[in-house]
């Protein structure tokens, strides 16, 4: 059932949005799914203020006693009193903005999160005081899911919560060409929407057999941070047979996400090589299955390179239309980190051109 939560939810790219406009003045915590890329905020904040050193607290390996620790002070009559000196970990110590980013606070120790009260309400602890332009946010997963994240009363509401909802396949996808995620996982998200559903919409848990569900104990499942691992294990494909291969899907991924992988594993022997379309674009292989060529257009956004582009411009053509307006809209996509060059190529812009009745709808 919807409530106002989860039909406020925000993207990952609205929450760090939301991070660093109120982050400076209001501690934001951040509950969502498990792998859903909560703790990639921290990196995207990073690149977005050059001027703020990245500082990342782990709340699930701390205890009280990690937080602080007592210092003996000299006064000049020889007495003395007790200071406090901060865990490294805290950036407390730093004379730059920082951004803190409390991981996994709603799991802590419940002496760490009375002892982290004072730093994400004053940005103070013990006697240091954090930079004015720092910005805190901390991450928890969602209360339904079960898995221990719990904050009392008092310490909620010196926060500010957010919910962030997981992302769908295409925002995936878009995150995933530009982060090296293997092709063949990509295309078996395109085509399987439903990897990305939320538990929350979902009453019985047998109706998605691939995901997280709080009613159903699955030892994997799938969740962009276990797509992330499936990946990594896909690029050593090279060095295994399909047999290890598939046992080390089902420990990633679960039973039925690797079965449905391994079947675009398979398919996948369809595509060109690379090498092929770079030596002769005219007359590379063009696979027969929409997936496949899914596939090709995702491999290419992922590992496009100027010295090639040209060679791939003549390839394109041969496949159907839609295949190349994926191609076009990948390009266009404002996060891709090769748009620039392969906007400024001649054949592309000839193309666009020539295709120029595929981008109608936009100017609408």
């Amino acid at each position: 059932m919807l409530n106002a939560q989860s039909m406020y939810a925000l993207s990952i790219d609205q929450t760090a949005e939301a991070i660093k406009a109120i982050g400076s003045k209001r501690t934001v915590l951040v509950q969502g799914h498990m792998g859903s890329g909560k703790s990639s905020l921290l990196k995207m904040l990073a690149a977005e203020l050059p001027t703020h050193t990245p500082v990342y607290f782990d709340c699930t390996t701390k205890d009280l006693g990690d937080i602080t620790i007592p210092n003996i002070a000299k006064m000049d009559d020889g007495t003395g009193y007790v200071t406090y000196l901060t865990n490294e970990e805290l950036g407390a110590h730093l004379d730059t903005p920082i951004v803190l980013m409390v991981d996994e606070y709603g799991k802590a120790n419940p002496a760490v999160k009375l002892a982290m009260l004072r730093l994400m309400l004053e940005r103070k602890i013990g006697s240091y005081e954090l930079h004015p332009d720092s910005i805190i946010f901390a991450t928890t997963n969602l209360g339904a899911e079960g898995v221990g994240d719990i904050l009392p009363a008092h310490a909620r509401n010196r926060i500010t919560v957010i919910t962030m909802r997981k992302s769908d396949n295409m925002e995936f996808i878009e995150w995933g060409i530009n982060n090296g995620i293997d092709a063949r996982v990509l295309g078996w998200c395109k085509d399987n929407p439903h990897l990305f559903a939320s538990f929350e919409d979902i009453k019985d848990p047998d109706e998605n057999p691939y995901i997280f569900h709080p009613k159903q104990q699955r030892a994997a499942f799938v969740t962009p941070r276990s797509l992330h691992s499936a990946s990594d294990i896909l690029h050593q494909r090279h060095l295994f047979n399909d047999k290890t291969l598939t046992s080390a899907l089902i420990g990633t991924i679960g039973d039925r996400g690797a079965m449905d992988l391994m079947a675009f594993v398979k398919m996948s022997d369809q595509l060109p090589s690379l090498q092929s379309i770079k030596d002769d674009p005219k007359t590379a292989k063009v696979p027969d299955s929409a997936a496949a060529v899914c596939m090709v257009v995702y491999r290419t956004l992922a590992s496009l390179e100027q010295d090639w582009l040209d060679a791939w411009m003549d390839y394109m053509p041969r496949l159907d239309t839609e295949a190349q307006g994926m191609f076009a809209n990948g390009v266009r996509a404002p996060k891709y980190s090769k748009r620039t060059m392969v906007m400024k190529n001649k054949k592309f812009t000839a193309w666009a051109m020539d295709n120029n009745h595929m981008f109608a709808a936009d100017k609408k």
